[in-house]
């Protein structure tokens, strides 16, 4: 029967297109054609050469697919409004606007025209179409003229070519995304494509010129195989989402409508508009076809080795050898005749270079059909001879007669009428194992016989294009057989080809069941898991692994998988997807409307709950990988990135985060630019500084210790963080309250480890304007009320310590003063006159001196009294108190001002002691007592009582010293 049905399409064929007839072997006039040598053998098959190419990469890197793809129903998503072009689903051979020559853009309608014009080459041009743009080939490569040898060059030298040459990706994604709005979310798609493209024929460059074994150009290699997989899973998501999107976004039709004589192209055309899953399918049958393609390479050398115009030459050559006794050859059996089914029917050989050849070819065809190519194995057919194996891949066109619904011009007939016993005839074709397993693969293909298709398919992408490509096709079989075949027409095909219920996830579900190593190995890759969750449609499934991904080892994550998933995230917001929700209805279908409303009501009622925790679930695991990223694009300094990517996550988490990223930033031009970056991205940059500077500031745990028992260390690393980092906040004068609020707290830890020079750094980093600033700003709020509480406190501690470091540093400008009094100069014994005279001018010299000196002593000394007295007696109820008390409660606070009165008045009254003790002041040291004991003052209650004890010991010393001079012991003159 296949026979018959290859007759009958090679006379069609020859009748079209005036293909060779079988060669004559009885027609001793015929030319002979001399036998090719043994030497041809060397030129390989592109395979074979890609084999070799990829021999040297990393073994991480996954084999790219050996075999394309064929089902040339291709599908483009369009408006179900409109009748779509069903000859690019079921024509003669054009293609849809997928498989054009950029890739990267589907759906294009312009492009579908250059699709056209390059399958309407002559036959002296075709192997030029055959080229994709986009090929790995590495053997093949072609450089232009002016390509930049010094940059290659470059990048060979760096440790990681691969990570160097694709550096820039992170901020051209970036940028790409700052370009586009919400409207053209697939244009960006297509941009995200065209930018990995570019980067893989960069990356296939460095690889063509890198010297093999290499470990950089392994690592070079797998980056190459990821960012090719991210460019193919771009292409995936531009596809399928289109048709997603704009089917919500269209009243689908969910009814059959019923048309008298329609013909098997209209019922198909009708299927696709209104069934998603074998809509949905082809996309990735397309999609996969598209994949494929790239991979195909320049067939052109080895089709030049096929350029004949008859087949089996070798075969022919010693026939008409011995039909004219001129062989001399070994006379083993071959083949007597020479008709495609000479070698099945006689069971007899050819020869060997022509099985060796028809070998080659059968591989080369089922590549070119694996590519979704079937025009071009049609002209590889026919190119070599073989115009009746052409016929037998015509056959699988639907059948459309134009004329049975009237007109007044006769239209040309589409399709094949005998398509059903075609197809049956691939089917028991694919099913003889006497024909080779690449033969058998095709016709399986175009037959939907998975259990001879699969065994041809090594690769991940290979396994699940055979399977989609055969539920496509028994969808199809299944609705054609429903609404066109009657009874008598159909051809008996296998029940379970017929009658399987196909759903997406049931394909993922016999992938899992394969028993082939390499695919399962392939199955468990990241991009392919991505891919598959995408095909589902299963946004909460993808972000299940997302999670997986996250928790065993964020930091074994590649950084373009990192962004990619990033990316990927901000994709479905942008779609409106960040809801996840599985879909109850995915992949089922429905007779009847009612059905399907009571179905939908049912199951959301039962998942309204799930629904919530599960959109929360879902939404962390996108701040978790968005939060990876963004610490990825830290330790990598991509600096100019990171503000964007914070703005993505709640509010919280990015002020946060931000703050993090800001801590390590230490050049104030960087800082600078960091919080314009902030302010771009609208993130809140006063609420960041704040925290950058709490957080640097409460890296320090300790708690405040008494001055006898802390150690000054000076100014340590760790204090000069805390000094630095108050430059985040004067950057805006708006932020002059919280500078102020944020200066006291470091410096009250700095004051009670007696660390005064780094209090006097910090507080040099305050600008002098901030009060007043505080003030301006308040009042062009047109506020007439007091300042707010904690502002107003603010301002009075600042005050406090400025008058304490004040009071500090005029006792040591005293101190260090009262230790350098002029030295009076000693009269040598038994001088002669010169040495006199000089005396008696030293003399004078140190009493000029220390008349200076002594000036300048009770300059400082009345200063430095000034000065510890503001502090002791600083006004509206003393130091580091409070006035406004409806503040709002900050319990750390009010003990750490607490302790600091306890810690610094004290110290501030022994150095006023020791100033005055010093000078003589006695009775004011007296009356130091009295000041102590004061109720208005209440400074007792800052002493312990072993401090109280040593302090009144002190001034019992300078009462002695009174009733030394004779006066009382409280200084007054003694009444006779």
């Amino acid at each position: 029967m296949f026979r018959g049905s290859i007759s009958l399409n090679t006379r069609c064929w020859e009748q079209t297109t005036g293909g060779n007839d079988f060669p004559n072997v009885s027609s001793p006039q015929e030319m002979t054609r001399p036998v090719r040598k043994q030497s041809s053998q060397k030129k390989v098959s592109t395979l074979t050469s890609l084999d070799d190419s990829l021999g040297g990469m990393a073994s991480r890197v996954p084999m790219v697919p050996r075999t394309p793809g064929l089902f040339t129903h291709s599908f483009t998503p369009q408006s179900r409004s409109k009748q779509p072009n069903m000859s690019t689903i079921l024509g003669t051979g054009g293609k849809s606007p997928y498989f054009v020559q950029t890739p990267g853009h589907l759906g294009n309608v312009s492009m579908a025209t250059q699709s056209s014009q390059i399958f309407k080459l002559d036959d002296s041009d075709w192997t030029t179409a055959l080229t994709p743009p986009h090929s790995v080939m590495f053997t093949n490569l072609e450089y232009s003229a002016t390509e930049d040898v010094t940059k290659s060059a470059v990048l060979l030298n760096e440790d990681d070519p691969g990570e160097a040459a694709t550096r820039g990706m992170y901020s051209d994604f970036l940028h790409l995304l700052l370009k586009h709005t919400s409207t053209t979310i697939f244009d960006l798609v297509d941009d995200y494509e065209d930018t990995c493209s570019s980067q893989v024929n960069i990356l296939q460059k460095i690889v063509y010129r890198a010297t093999p074994g290499q470990q950089k150009f392994s690592k070079t290699a797998s980056v190459l195989w990821l960012l090719k997989q991210e460019m193919v899973t771009w292409r995936l998501l531009s596809s399928t989402y289109r048709d997603r999107i704009q089917s919500a976004l269209e009243d689908e039709n969910m009814f059959d409508i019923a048309v008298i004589n329609a013909s098997e192209k209209t019922v198909v055309n009708n299927l696709f508009q209104r069934d998603s899953l074998v809509r949905q399918s082809q996309l990735v049958v397309d999609w996969l076809e598209s994949i494929a393609k790239d991979e195909v390479g320049d067939f052109s050398d080895n089709i030049e080795f096929y350029a004949k115009s008859v087949y089996w030459e070798n075969t022919l050559h010693i026939l008409k050898q011995r039909q004219l006794n001129t062989f001399a050859g070994n006379l083993r059996p071959l083949v007597s005749e020479l008709d495609p089914d000479a070698p099945i029917r006689q069971k007899m050989p050819l020869d060997d270079l022509d099985r060796e050849d028809d070998a080659r070819l059968l591989k080369f065809l089922f590549t070119l059909v694996r590519a979704g190519m079937t025009d071009e194995a049609q002209r590889l057919c026919k190119r070599c001879g073989q115009a009746w194996r052409a016929a037998t891949l015509e056959g699988w066109k639907l059948y459309h007669d134009p004329n049975v619904s009237g007109g007044t011009e006769l239209e040309p007939v589409e399709g094949n009428p005998y398509r059903c016993i075609w197809k049956l005839s691939c089917w028991r074709l694919a099913e003889k194992e006497q024909f080779d397993k690449y033969e058998r693969a095709i016709y399986a293909a175009l037959s939907g016989n998975l259990k001879q298709l699969l065994p041809v398919c090594d690769t991940w992408e290979d396994t699940i294009w055979a399977y989609f490509r055969v539920m496509v096709d028994a969808l199809v079989e299944q609705e054609i057989r429903s609404s066109v075949m009657t009874t008598e027409e159909t051809q008996e095909l296998p029940r379970e080809y017929l009658e399987t219920n196909w759903t997406l996830e049931k394909v993922f579900e016999e992938l899992q069941a394969t028993d082939k190593k390499r695919v399962l190995e392939e199955n468990q890759e990241h991009y392919h898991v991505i891919q598959k969750f995408v095909i589902l449609g299963d946004v909460d499934g993808l972000m299940d692994e997302f999670n997986k991904w996250l928790s065993k080892d964020r930091s074994m994550l590649p950084g373009h998988l990192l962004r990619f998933m990033t990316h990927l995230i901000l994709f479905f917001r942008t779609l409106g997807l960040q809801t996840k929700m599985k879909k109850p209805l995915h992949g089922r279908r429905f007779d009847d409307r009612e059905d399907v409303i009571f179905e939908v009501e049912q199951w959301f009622s039962s998942k309204a709950e799930d629904f919530y925790k599960e959109g929360l679930k879902q939404e962390q695991v996108s701040v978790d990988v968005l939060k990876t990223y963004i610490q990825w694009l830290i330790c990598e300094k991509h600096t100019d990135l990171i503000a964007f990517y914070v703005s993505h996550l709640p509010q919280d988490v990015a002020v946060a985060q931000y703050a993090v990223f800001l801590e390590d930033v230490t050049e104030a031009e960087q800082r600078h630019h960091c919080l314009e970056l902030a302010k771009e991205a609208g993130l809140e940059v006063a609420t960041i500084t704040k925290t950058v500077v709490e957080n640097i500031r409460r890296k320090d745990a300790s708690e405040f210790t008494h001055h006898d028992l802390a150690i000054d260390t000076g100014t340590t690393d760790e204090d000069r963080l805390k000094i630095d980092v108050i430059d985040w906040l004067v950057f805006d004068p708006a932020q002059r309250a919280e500078t102020l609020k944020q200066s006291n707290a470091i410096m009250r830890k700095f004051l009670a480890s007696k660390k005064h020079e780094a209090a006097r750094d910090v507080f040099r980093k305050i600008p002098q304007d901030s009060i007043a600033e505080i003030f301006k700003q308040w009042e062009e709020q047109g506020m007439d009320s007091p300042l707010p509480a904690e502002d107003d406190n603010a301002i009075r501690e600042h005050l406090c310590i400025r008058a304490y470091l004040e009071a500090h540093e005029a006792f040591n400008e005293w101190f260090k003063h009262k230790n350098s009094m002029p030295q009076k100069p000693v009269q040598p014994s038994q001088a002669s006159f010169t040495k006199k005279v000089a005396h008696e001018l030293k003399e004078k010299k140190f009493e000029v001196d220390y008349g200076i000196w002594k000036g300048l002593l009770d300059a400082l000394t009345a200063d430095v009294k000034e000065k510890i007295y503001n502090v002791l007696l600083f006004v509206d109820g003393g130091w580091m108190v409070d006035v406004t008390e409806d503040a709002e409660e900050d319990p750390e606070r009010t003990h750490q001002m607490v302790m600091l009165r306890k810690l610094c008045l004290p110290m501030m009254c022994f150095l006023l002691h020791t100033i005055l003790q010093s000078t003589g002041q006695y009775q004011e040291d007296l009356r130091l007592a009295d000041l102590i004991a004061s109720e208005r003052h209440k400074l007792y209650m800052v002493f312990s009582k072993e401090e109280l004890r040593k302090l009144l010991q002190n001034i019992r010393e300078s009462s002695l010293m009174l009733l030394d001079q004779g006066f009382d012991p409280l200084g007054y003159e003694i009444q006779s």
